[in-house]
């Protein structure tokens, strides 16, 4: 049975678990607690564990490069698990969706995302699936400050109920493929009104 390679992005190190740029981490720590996945195995520049959402067997994976050499652990997992890259799904941060938003897109560029640059530049391929986690953009100083800050306490909810959508956009993705993940999910309210 083929594997789903789930590859959460962020920097390594206590000192930026709470960063917003760490939202791919924070969602893959949800999503492994959740189904009961071990990430214990260090191996390629990554912490990953093996096991399955929904019958599918997914290895669930946090690179430990930092995040703009994040394809310096992604590329040898796809390679060593022989995942096709239509079975990669990338979790990780977006500037320009609203804090919560979560969008799914089957391939593209990188956005200007160093991580998923990184990736398409060790994969020489931009055709992987991405599910993109919305932190918002400052309205004033610098976004690369404000990616290396911790989200504000009471944004906490928001977060929350993002990890929650992450897992239901995962499930869908795992049985029904990129497009009715597209259709179900991108642009929909994180709180229904």
């Amino acid at each position: 049975m083929e594997r789903y390679l789930i590859a959460g992005l962020g920097n390594p190190g206590r000192q930026y678990a709470g960063n917003r740029h760490n939202i791919g981490f924070q969602a893959t720590d949800y999503i492994a607690r959740l189904y009961g996945i071990s990430l214990n195995k260090r191996r390629f520049r990554a912490t990953f564990g093996e096991g399955a959402i929904i019958g599918k067997r997914v290895v669930l994976a946090q690179p430990q490069t930092f995040m703009n050499e994040s394809g310096q652990a992604v590329a040898p997992l796809v390679r060593w698990f022989k995942v096709p890259l239509d079975h990669l799904i990338v979790i990780y941060d977006d500037l320009d969706l609203e804090l919560g938003q979560v969008r799914v897109r089957p391939e593209g560029g990188s956005g200007g995302h160093n991580g998923l640059k990184s990736i398409i530049a060790m994969l020489k391929s931009q055709a992987f699936c991405r599910v993109r986690i919305g932190i918002g953009r400052p309205s004033a100083g610098d976004p690369a400050d404000y990616v290396l800050n911790d989200f504000d306490r009471d944004q906490q909810p928001v977060i929350a109920a993002a990890h929650q959508r992450v897992d239901e956009v995962l499930r869908t993705l795992l049985e029904q493929g990129v497009h009715e993940a597209m259709n179900l999910y991108n642009g929909q309210p994180l709180f229904p009104l």
